[in-house]
């Protein structure tokens, strides 16, 4: 199965808003309103300063996507890339389709000399995609996350 990876459209709005419902539902338990995350689906499709998303199509159907954000660094004068929303399709899981939304990720990221890095986070108890991560030459970080929710 050919992974041909794209720039998410607007037309991949419900696509897109099906993965993250999804992904909330099967690593938090948690049911998303759906109009909210429509809401913020569409804001970054509309506003590239958001970040952007990339779909992967298998056999010309969408089976994965992932955002990618930014954060500056002071300290470098330049920007990391936070990967995150990373959902694959469950039929097409161990497929490589992450595999190849990653390394799609990364060739934007070394073509793109303001970039310095890239980042993820992922839950502590998730040692599947941490292997992966790993697999893929990401290394643990040296700080925790921590959070205030508002």
């Amino acid at each position: 199965m050919p992974i041909k990876i794209r720039m998410a459209v607007k037309d991949d709005l419900e696509t897109l808003v099906h993965f993250n419902s999804s992904l909330a539902e099967e690593t938090e338990s948690t049911i998303l309103d759906k109009a909210r995350v429509t809401a913020g689906v569409k804001a970054a499709l509309d506003d590239p300063q958001k970040g952007f998303y990339l779909i992967a199509e298998s056999d010309g159907q969408p089976a994965g996507g992932l955002l990618v954000t930014t954060e500056w660094s002071d300290w470098r004068n330049a920007m990391f890339w936070w990967i995150q929303s990373v959902y694959v399709e469950k039929e097409s899981r161990q497929r490589g389709v992450y595999t190849a939304l990653h390394r799609y990720v990364e060739k934007l990221a070394r073509e793109n000399k303001s970039v310095c890095g890239i980042r993820l986070y992922v839950d502590h108890d998730n040692s599947s995609a941490q292997a992966t991560y790993e697999k893929l030459g990401m290394q643990p970080g040296r700080y925790r996350f921590y959070e205030t929710k508002l």
